[in-house]
């Protein structure tokens, strides 16, 4: 970088600086990475990975592991976590948050990165902005009307929704007017899905951002429905939660064999969970659970408008359960191919590989 400062100093044209696309991914749950991966898989431009986490399988680049910014770490009454509201995360001498800040800021200062994907961070989408680079925000569903979304979805050249476009959305235009819809980005799409095997195999699909539901309630629903086997993945617990028809696999790296098992899955609304789940075309009974800025409960009601899956609005009591099963069996999962057509990372990757081209010097 110096050498083009140098170049440009002297009045002759800088050399070409070698270009890439920086890819922030969130450490909280494994879809921020899994969906990172899907679509760095078919950039043509190189790519640098960020994140807490490790990089997901086949990762085609560089991959920067960031140091925790929360871990050890819990806010007291005089602790000012979002500088008066400004930003989501930044506590005041945490070593994690400057040396993880400190890693991403040389990156962005060799020149080489051309824009900034993040999947998501205000903090990090504000770092990029101010190094003079493009950012591309991966938006969310729900309310972002709170100042430190406005900054953010404010200062993105593209937002990209990974949902389709089903009727209106609350957002203002200026966000709109600049949003893409890729429909639903899935580590599994381009597999073929297979139809439902009809062994009456229910899987309850649980992530890592926790759940809203106890243990209790998925033995009392397995009860209620001895004809059906449950497999439970995501959710940790010990062996004494199994009984006949409920039995526990805790976290699975690729679900794809367990969804091609199933005849129903139970899942939450999470963004991953609802593209693996229409990656598969499985009938899917979907139950939205409560997170920030009611992003699950704005994704249950997109599906509701566009007639897709058995969103319920709670967990329905144990006499309940045949019913909801029969119903989403007998409703099959075809109409998920309307959530995701199985095209939406190579939809984003045109749209970065494009800024990405404009940024070359």
């Amino acid at each position: 970088m110096a050498g083009v400062l140098a170049e440009a100093a002297e009045g002759r044209r800088p050399s070409r600086v070698h270009r890439v696309i920086g890819y922030y991914a969130h450490h909280l749950g494994a879809g921020h990475v899994h969906r990172a991966g899907a679509i760095a898989a078919a950039l043509r431009t190189p790519v640098i990975g960020f994140s807490t986490m490790s990089a997901p399988s086949g990762w085609p680049g560089r991959w920067i592991r960031l140091p925790d910014d929360s871990g050890d770490f819990t806010p007291s009454d005089g602790d000012d976590v979002t500088a008066g509201g400004t930003l989501h995360w930044v506590p005041s001498g945490h070593a994690g948050l400057r040396n993880r800040m400190g890693l991403i800021g040389a990156e962005l200062a060799k020149g080489e990165i051309s824009v900034m994907v993040v999947d998501v961070s205000v903090e990090i989408s504000v770092l990029a902005r101010l190094h003079g680079i493009p950012v591309v925000v991966m938006a969310q569903p729900g309310d972002r009307s709170d100042r430190p979304h406005q900054l953010c979805y404010d200062l993105a050249e593209r937002l990209l929704a990974a949902w389709p476009s089903v009727g209106p959305q609350d957002w203002p235009s200026r966000w709109l007017d600049k949003t893409v819809h890729l429909g639903a980005v899935s580590r599994f799409d381009g597999r073929p899905p297979t139809d439902p095997p009809g062994t009456r195999r229910v899987l309850a699909l649980w992530g890592q951002g926790g759940l809203d539901i106890g243990l209790d309630d998925l033995r009392a629903a397995a009860a209620a429905t001895p004809d059906w086997c449950w497999d439970v993945v995501g959710q940790e617990t010990d062996s004494t939660a199994e009984q006949d028809n409920l039995a526990w696999h805790g976290w699975v790296d690729d679900v794809w064999a367990r969804l091609g098992d199933a005849d129903v899955v139970v899942t939450h609304a999470g963004q991953n969970a609802l593209a693996e789940v229409a990656a598969a075309r499985r009938p899917a009974v979907v139950l939205p659970q409560l997170r920030p800025h009611d992003e699950q409960l704005a994704t249950g009601e997109m599906l509701r408008r566009a007639d897709i899956g058995t969103v319920l609005a709670g967990w329905p009591r144990p006499d309940e359960w045949p019913g909801v099963l029969e119903r989403a069996r007998a409703r099959g999962g075809t109409e998920w191919s309307r959530w995701s057509t199985g095209g939406g990372a190579q939809r984003a990757a045109a749209v970065l590989d494009g800024i990405a081209e404009r940024g070359r010097s």
